[in-house]
């Protein structure tokens, strides 16, 4: 399973989206479901609404019950509190928390993800997020 954020699933679904040919391509090289929180599938499914409408977001809800994408919530749901306050310069949203959480809690690395935050954010030990797809040149 790959860890998702919002940014990609949006991307994914909205063909005017101007990262939509990037994030299809590297849906390509992932391996599993994709994963995600319920705060990151309400962010995207608030995006979808505003940029596309019903069609777009009857589109991601099709990607849950086909088991594309899978949604879990962190062990320690208090943690994600923590992670906001720590991050609070950032700031880090309820979403970008709950998806660090869940990393910690999955021991997970890699994240599908269109948000530079998360060259910030920090795993355990101070390990960084690899992040799918790289930077743009």
């Amino acid at each position: 399973m790959i860890l998702t954020d919002a940014g990609p699933l949006v991307a994914l679904i909205d063909r005017g989206e101007s990262d939509h040919v990037r994030c299809r391509k590297a849906l390509t090289e992932l391996q599993g479901p994709l994963l995600t929180t319920w705060p990151a599938f309400t962010e995207a499914m608030y995006l979808l609404g505003e940029a596309a409408g019903w069609t777009a977001q009857e589109a991601l809800w099709r990607l849950l019950n086909r088991g594309d994408l899978v949604i879990d919530t962190p062990r320690h749901v208090p943690h994600i509190a923590t992670l906001m306050a720590k991050y609070q310069n950032v700031p880090m949203d309820l979403a970008d928390a709950s998806l660090v959480a869940l990393a910690e809690d999955r021991g997970l690395s890699v994240i599908f993800t269109l948000d530079h935050d998360f060259h910030i954010y920090r795993l355990p030990r101070g390990k960084a997020f690899t992040i799918i797809p790289a930077a743009s040149p």
